[in-house]
């Protein structure tokens, strides 16, 4: 068993960013926060399926070059290989859950744009 308190973990970035609450041995799993006009980096993984659960804020995601608006509520799910980004172009915070599976923590592939 494990146990965490998201309260006793930190953002990447202070006061935003992803923040992991699970990681490994078999799965990673979080929440973002992106304050107005941040984004998460344009990315893919090679071999990683990645799902995220949108609480709260209106973001867009971006999938292959294609936006979508995302609102509470949105599940999406992305297979290994599929470029993506998150940009909050709102006024207001964004909360996301993040799944990412299997674990390993070298298969991410930085871009320039999702």
């Amino acid at each position: 068993m494990e146990h965490v308190n998201e309260h006793e973990c930190e953002f990447r970035f202070g006061d935003h960013g992803p923040k992991y609450l699970l990681r490994g041995p078999h799965l990673e799993w979080g929440i973002i926060r992106l304050q107005p006009g941040q984004e998460l980096g344009a990315h893919k993984h090679k071999e990683i399926e990645e799902i995220f659960y949108f609480e709260e804020g209106t973001p867009l995601i971006v999938v292959n070059r294609k936006q979508y608006r995302a609102v509470a509520g949105d599940v999406f799910r992305l297979e290994p290989d599929e470029s993506h980004n998150i940009i909050n172009d709102t006024e207001a915070d964004t909360h996301i859950i993040f799944i990412k599976c299997p674990y390993l923590p070298g298969d991410k592939i930085e871009l320039e744009q999702a």
